[in-house]
């Protein structure tokens, strides 16, 4: 039996997910991520990342057929000819981008995704005025340099993760509009998702007792895994990712970009997924409540009664969607002295973003929300899916998986209908109608 391994690797830590060829898990780990400065933070992946492989069952590893990692959309890094790293990577909240916007409007196309403070391409350019700038080879996404760990092979991403580099997803290339910024260093090769790169280096292969045919593929980013993981298939569902952050994706027929709004648009087979990532969430959250006092007090909260509180709930100043504004001050006033009656408004608030997300997308020519699938630690919380139903007006159900894990599993096992032309749809047999 062949088994088929994804990673996830979000913002507050790592798992991994195998599933045999039924789609049925059969083991799962996790690596929680400590608190760490950013200039620690590649060789806490790494650990995880192999700490990862080893909690795997060791009979289980010998099975394994191929493996694919996700990572956070515009985490990026630069690293020498030897992939070793050559300064601390950016992060996918970082805004330092803001700063060369000006130069890069000037270049890109009105509204393009690119034009945001923190996308992989305004990263980039600032990069370049490090004085470590000199040193690099290759500009690498989270996703990207993990899978380099495991096969070896340097400059090479996937069209999820490379949107955001100003790859263009339509036409499978980069647009020439991007050749006027002279980039000195060697940008990733770009395949589709879940694409065999190589085997699995022999060294980790031997060191993990993994077969030695075991295949690294492609990748993704994280909220794409969770999509995919949700069960979400059709023109109309949407998968909000209550995570550290808030990231909603709207399967449509329709493909939105405006980096005004923070929107952008992911190639799915023949379909889009339109959307966009909230600096709000579960990090605002856990800033204020521990695990348990959220669980708590959720239980103590009236679904059914409004806050009357107010509030943009940020760690720090900046928002990419539905608000792209890096300046936008968070707004977390008045306090009222009732912890319930603050974490209510702050649910509500959250809720109220995620609505105002999923109105900008179809007022952009999206289809119509149906339905929102809800992954991340916050599907648990029953309170805030109510919450959240009353200002969504549509179901609300927890996604069939919730791990952005799996959802890389189904990708390393090419079962995610025409994002890797593998498989048909139940249903229509061709996938090109239904969309899935």
């Amino acid at each position: 039996m062949d088994l088929y391994l994804g990673i996830d690797f979000g913002t507050s830590g790592a798992r991994g997910v195998a599933i045999d060829e039924k789609a049925s898990i059969q083991a799962e780990v996790r690596y929680p991520f400590e608190d760490l400065p950013v200039a620690m933070m590649l060789n806490y992946w790494q650990q995880a990342l192999l700490a990862l492989l080893e909690q795997i069952p060791q009979e289980l590893r010998r099975k394994i057929k191929a493996i694919a990692i996700n990572g956070t959309s515009s985490t990026v890094l630069l690293v020498d000819a030897a992939g070793k790293p050559i300064d601390a990577p950016l992060l996918y909240n970082d805004a330092r981008g803001s700063s060369v916007l000006n130069d890069l409007k000037s270049v890109a196309p009105p509204n393009h995704t690119v034009l945001s403070a923190t996308s992989s391409l305004s990263k980039l350019i600032w990069m370049q005025q490090l004085p470590s700038f000199s040193q690099a080879r290759y500009f690498l996404h989270q996703a990207d340099w993990l899978g380099f760990l495991l096969h070896g092979y340097l400059g090479i991403s996937d069209y999820h993760n490379a949107l955001k580099l100003g790859y263009d997803v339509e036409e499978l290339k980069y647009p020439q509009w991007m050749e006027k910024l002279q980039i000195p260093i060697q940008l990733p090769r770009i395949l589709p998702p879940g694409t065999p790169v190589a085997e699995l280096r022999s060294e980790i292969a031997d060191n993990f007792g993994f077969r030695p045919d075991c295949l690294v593929c492609t990748g993704t980013t994280d909220s794409i895994a969770a999509f995919l993981a949700s069960g979400a298939k059709l023109p109309g569902e949407a998968v909000t990712s209550l995570g550290s952050t808030l990231v909603v994706k709207l399967l449509s027929r329709t493909r939105i970009e405006d980096a005004r709004y923070g929107i952008y648009s992911h190639r799915l087979g023949k379909l889009w997924l339109t959307g966009g990532a909230s600096n709000t969430g579960g990090a605002v959250l856990q800033k204020f409540f521990s695990n348990s006092e959220l669980v708590s007090l959720s239980r103590e909260i009236d679904a059914s009664q409004t806050s009357g509180l107010d509030y943009y709930p940020l760690l720090k100043a900046g928002d990419r969607f539905p608000i792209n504004d890096p300046h936008l001050p968070p707004r977390l006033e008045p306090r009222p002295e009732n912890p319930v009656e603050f974490l209510h408004g702050l649910l509500e608030s959250i809720a109220r973003i995620e609505t105002k997300g999923y109105e900008l997308l179809q007022k952009m020519g999206a289809d119509k929300l149906t339905r929102v699938y809800t992954a991340g630690g916050g599907a648990a919380n029953h309170t805030w899916t109510a919450i959240r139903k009353q200002y969504l007006k549509v179901p609300v159900i927890a996604s069939k998986y919730t791990e952005a894990a799996y959802g890389t599993a189904l990708l390393a096992m090419g079962k995610v209908g025409k994002e890797t032309g593998t498989s048909k749809c139940d249903e229509c047999g061709e996938c090109d109608e239904c969309g899935r």
